[in-house]
């Protein structure tokens, strides 16, 4: 007869091995910045359901902004405390470096999420009113032509962004790293089908973002299984040791670190994982192009420094000739390709591409002086790229943006203060001495060039002198070429009446006016005294795993 349950159930329990279960280390003053950010993400989601319309705009730029603010100080707080940590079950790293990862992307996300919030260059907002509204519809015509307020749901979805984005370099292990690749992106999925005008554009380029992500992402999974598959582990540190002892099979570690590394690599637009970058750049909202040209780059970059150092570095002198490849073909893609450009937004995209290629030397030094100039570079280049595409905002034409080169042509001589600033980020970007973007090369290539990659730093340089070509062909542009239509800002000859067709600049919003301001100081700043700041974005080396 067999026993009751009741009989045999403590039989059971008492038999069973009793070791408790430790609980996870986890110290939240390290990880505070990113508490900060997803809190005020999930509070904005709330903001949305529990207030009126008409003040979700208000209460979103408030809380996105005092969000960024508050994480920026706290990673100041914990960096000059030095206060250290491998916390959450040894998944989160919280060093020395990651603190300056942290600083240089949340100083990034500031004038992005001030350029979000504009209502003025584009009245309404830059974001569509009503996503659900079908395009073409009179509920949709209706709320683009007077103006309707932008949709608020793009505040949280940017702070889940810049959360994910946190947590992405400050990874330890695989899991981990995919878990915040797939929380920063998926909202840049949605950001970039809500701009207001060309919605169609603006959400066939989600849907290319989204596919191809999401096609990387796989592959990046399986990467990652591959190398658990080798190591046993998905712990950086473990891995690393893995490979010192050689005990696995070569073909699941290659197999997986080139899966591994070929998904970062297209975060971060490197050629030639970058199909996505032009189309993307063009389509999405020009706010979420910024954002993503400036803070995703960090983000990705940072993760790449601490993968290729801690992960593998025990295999430096392998992945190193492969890298040196891609920057090549990033250098190259980039440069040619850019001259063939007729549009500013595509010009501007594969600008990110070649630079892309110039931030790998930094990080193919693996060294201390490597990892801080890859840092400062990004400072540097995500400051002018946010303000060019500000500058981008208030130069219109018709209804929409002035997209064409052609549009650009005397632009002195409709706003000589404008023209003078965006020559200046363009001159940033084509390394001219005196400007950030000078510094940001000069630190890269000097750290490349000490860890013997002199011949790249050659290709470089030749890479280099090609972008300036297309940069300079802009400024000739705005300074030499007649003024497209007519010279002023009120309509031209060629206008239709009722109709503007010419182009024309706009007086920019407050919001706007504070970034094209602040990224015009920082460029002239790091590139006449860069000493303090550099000091500041020193990375120590090695990173805690």
């Amino acid at each position: 007869m067999t026993a009751p349950l009741t009989t045999v159930l403590p039989q059971l329990l008492a038999a069973a091995p009793n070791d408790p279960i430790p609980a996870p280390s986890v110290d939240l003053t390290a990880v505070l910045p990113v508490l900060i950010v997803l809190g005020a993400a999930c509070l904005g989601v709330l903001f949305e359901a529990a207030l009126p319309r008409g003040k979700r705009y208000g209460a979103q730029v408030v809380l996105s902004v005092a969000a960024v603010v508050a994480a920026g100080a706290f990673t100041v707080a914990g960096g000059v405390r030095g206060h250290y940590a491998v916390t959450f079950a040894g998944s989160v790293a919280v060093d020395a470096g990651t603190y300056v990862m942290w600083g240089v992307l949340l100083v990034l996300a500031l004038p992005s999420v001030l350029l979000m919030a504009d209502r003025v260059s584009e009245p309404g907002g830059a974001f569509v009113a009503q996503a659900a509204a079908r395009i073409g519809s009179a509920r949709d015509r209706a709320q683009t032509q007077v103006a309707t307020p932008m949709q608020t749901e793009v505040f949280p979805l940017t702070l889940f962004a810049i959360g994910g984005m946190l947590v992405f370099p400050a990874a330890s292990d695989l899991l981990t790293l995919f878990v915040a690749l797939e929380v920063l992106s998926l909202p840049l999925y949605l950001l970039c089908g809500l701009a207001r005008r060309r919605r169609l554009l603006s959400q066939e380029a989600a849907v290319k973002y989204f596919l191809l992500g999401a096609f990387t992402s796989a592959l990046l999974l399986y990467g990652i299984a591959l190398l658990y598959g080798y190591a046993g582990t998905i712990s950086f540190s473990g891995i690393a040791a893995a490979i010192s002892a050689g005990s696995g099979s070569d073909t699941l570690l290659l197999s997986g670190i080139a899966l591994l590394v070929v998904g970062l690599l297209f975060k971060a637009s490197v050629g030639p994982f970058h199909l996505w970058t032009p189309d993307v750049y063009q389509g999405a909202p020009t706010p979420v192009t910024a954002f993503m040209a400036a803070c995703t780059k960090v983000a990705a970059f940072a993760a790449m420094l601490r993968v290729l150092t801690v992960a593998i570095g025990p295999m430096t002198w392998t992945v190193r000739p492969v890298l040196a490849v891609v920057a090549v073909a990033s250098m190259l893609i980039g440069a040619v390709l850019g001259i063939t450009q007729t549009g500013m937004k595509r010009v501007l995209a594969y600008s990110s591409v070649a630079h892309a290629g110039f931030i790998i030397l930094g990080v193919m030094a693996m060294s201390e002086r490597g990892a801080s100039g890859t840092m400062f570079y990004l400072l540097t280049y995500g400051f002018a790229t946010v303000g060019a595409f500000a500058i981008f905002t208030v130069v219109r034409k018709g209804n929409g943006e002035a997209s064409s080169l052609a549009d650009w042509a005397g632009l002195a001589k409709r706003s000589p203060v404008l023209a003078a600033v965006m020559s200046l980020f363009l001159l940033s970007f084509a390394g001219i001495p005196l400007t950030s973007g000078f510094i940001g090369k000069l630190s890269v290539f000097t750290a490349a060039g000490g860890a013997g990659l002199g011949w790249l730093v050659v290709v470089a340089m030749f890479a280099t002198v090609i972008t300036a070509f297309f940069y300079l062909k802009v400024v000739v542009l705005m300074y030499f070429s007649p003024p497209s239509g007519s010279a002023g800002s009120v309509g031209g000859v060629d206008d239709l009446p009722g109709e503007r067709t010419s182009p024309y600049v706009v007086v920019p919003g407050p919001l706007t006016a504070i970034v094209i301001g602040l990224s015009a100081l920082v460029t002239l700043v790091l590139g006449i005294a860069p000493g303090w700041f550099l000091d500041v974005l020193a990375v120590p080396l090695p990173f805690s795993g």
